[in-house]
């Protein structure tokens, strides 16, 4: 069986873990976790970076310095993770969605303007791939009607837009390091911060609601309780384990783009004979290879590949369906204007394996399977 994914392990993580093992602190903001905000905050050339036990924290922290109250409203693509829509629902506002691209699955930039109310608070783009959502459109739109943008950059680590690290562009950026992620500590995230207030106050939220950073830090003789918060920091082990694939980020992301463009490569001619579409990149966006998407023409025959290429021990699956379509979303949210793409996009989107280490013959293997899929096709089998 090929797998969809196989988290990456470098072997170098067990130094990590042995070295806190031999000490005396397990919790959160230790060593390890201050070395992996550093080598975070290098790379994505940000402010300030907090290590959070998942991206889901790190986007209810941004709920939080919101100060959200109900009725407010937070623009985001209904194509995306439950958390990216939760992490606001939590704190009482309302998930707007608005329609996406098909080139990019990301939400439309053109449709955000329409979406705005005076009830609304932040825009949410999700860089869905890592693939950058248009963010000059997005960040002037904002400025000009005085809103926050808060990056769901979940699978955005090493991606970029026209230079610019994907998660340093808003207010504030969160990443993810779930074990489906390029890096990966099991559960992870991360709050990545550009300005000064939102990272004071980031700060005081990551630590319970107090102001320990600055106790720390020898501007006050004791801390207390000053402000809102929780435990958002992951433990020493889960930032040991994290380290060594920071230390890597180049020599993974070269060899995620070498399998990718060795899919692109060999399934082209499938899209230049108008039996499916592989993934755009637009001009201006460096991508990491978060995975690799193939459309097929509707649901039936992408369900009918996914049952062809498990049959051949090749785990491919879909992906998000869309929340404003779930009995939460319906709920919580709402729809703004059409739903052109969202649905039957999302309907269409196959995913294949791409993980570190993929072989190319393991590549060759995908390729011919879904080759086979679209000649038996052309001859009346497998149809239904």
């Amino acid at each position: 069986m090929i797998p969809f994914n196989r988290p990456l392990v470098l072997g170098t993580e067990l130094d990590g873990i042995a070295q806190v093992l031999r000490g005396v602190s397990f919790s959160g903001d230790g060593a390890m976790t201050k070395q992996c905000q550093t080598l975070l905050e290098q790379h994505c050339r940000v402010r300030k970076v907090l290590l959070t036990t998942s991206c889901s924290s790190a986007l209810e922290m941004c709920a939080l310095m919101l100060d959200l109250q109900p009725g407010d409203e937070v623009i985001m693509p209904s194509y995306t993770f439950v958390s990216t829509a939760n992490a606001f629902v939590l704190h009482g506002a309302t998930p707007v969605f608005i329609d996406i691209r098909p080139d990019t699955m990301n939400l439309d930039e053109n449709l955000i303007e329409a979406a705005i109310t005076p009830r609304t608070r932040a825009i949410v783009p999700v860089h869905y791939a890592g693939v950058s959502c248009e963010m000059d459109a997005i960040c002037a739109l904002a400025a000009e009607h005085g809103l926050a943008v808060i990056e769901d950059a979940a699978q955005g680590l090493m991606a970029s837009y026209k230079g610019r690290p994907l998660g340093s562009m808003g207010e504030a950026g969160c990443l993810s390091f779930h074990e489906t992620k390029n890096y990966h500590m099991g559960e992870g995230g991360a709050l990545l911060l550009k300005n000064e207030s939102f990272s004071e106050r980031a700060e005081i939220i990551w630590q319970k609601g107090t102001n320990r950073a600055q106790f720390l830090n020898g501007q006050i003789d004791k801390y207390t309780w000053v402000d809102v918060g929780s435990s958002y920091l992951p433990g020493e082990l889960n930032a040991a384990f994290l380290l060594p694939q920071l230390a890597e980020l180049e020599p993974v992301n070269l060899n995620r783009l070498s399998g990718w463009r060795h899919y692109y490569d060999g399934l082209r001619h499938l899209q230049d004979a108008g039996l499916l579409e592989l993934p755009q990149i637009p001009a201006g966006c460096e991508h990491n290879a978060h995975l690799f998407w193939v459309k097929c023409a509707d649901l039936a025959e992408r369900t009918a590949l996914i049952s062809h290429l498990r049959e051949r021990g090749i785990q491919a699956v879909f992906h998000y369906v869309p929340l404003h379509s779930s009995p939460g979303g319906q709920q919580f949210g709402r729809f703004c204007g059409e739903d052109r793409f969202t649905t039957v996009e999302s309907e269409r989107l196959v995913r294949l394996p791409l993980f570190y280490g993929l072989k190319q013959v393991e590549i060759d293997r995908v390729v011919t399977a879904i080759e086979s899929f679209f000649k038996d096709r052309r001859n009346g089998k497998g149809k239904g």
